[in-house]
């Protein structure tokens, strides 16, 4: 009896360890992603300043499909694009018979939301707010449970296409979309 007992602890001890094993620290792709210029995806509110066509200025969401839906040149693609090359775009489809020689200005007016779950009071969805870390979030979310690993938490981030996941620290950085996922402490 007493060996059985010894044999289940020594098995849940490495259950326990490998599920550890299965989580890396952060992928340096994930830190980049922070110094590259922000890319717009669904979420996101744009204001487009049209300037000299009061008609055309407003803000703008970016759809499910990852386009903005302008008047006069429809729907233009901004999934995945900066606001530069939104400006572009949308610049180039107003000359082209529209305006001659509009001058667009375009910025982000809300970022998409961030998720957080795990041992927080209360996860969900919340607003993003520019040079927000893990912390912040936290903070938003009513703080860590008393279960809360309070050390690291756990990113899941969409860079370039890939989506990766990845042990921070709390004062590390978040992003627009982001999901942030605090673990159960074991002791």
């Amino acid at each position: 009896m007493k060996h059985l007992r010894l044999a289940l602890f020594a098995l849940s001890a490495l259950t326990q360890l490998s599920a550890c094993a299965s989580y890396a620290p952060a992928p340096d792709a994930m830190h980049q992603s922070l110094e590259q210029p922000y890319r717009l995806d669904s979420g996101d509110r744009l204001k487009v300043i049209v300037f000299g066509e009061e008609g055309l200025t407003s803000s703008y969401a970016v759809d499910k499909a990852g386009f903005v839906a302008l008047p006069l040149v429809g729907d233009v693609p901004a999934r995945g694009r900066n606001t530069e090359q939104l400006r572009q775009e949308i610049t180039q489809r107003l000359a082209d018979g529209y305006l001659n020689k509009p001058d667009v200005t375009v910025e982000v007016e809300q970022y998409r939301p961030f998720f957080i779950m795990g041992e927080v009071t209360n996860g969900g969805q919340y607003t993003y707010v520019p040079g927000m870390t893990v912390q912040n979030a936290i903070a938003a979310a009513g703080g860590y449970t008393p279960r809360a690993e309070q050390a690291s938490v756990d990113v899941t981030r969409e860079s370039g296409g890939q989506v990766m996941t990845g042990r921070v620290v709390p004062t590390d950085p978040l992003m627009p979309g982001d999901t942030v996922y605090v673990r159960e402490r074991w002791f």
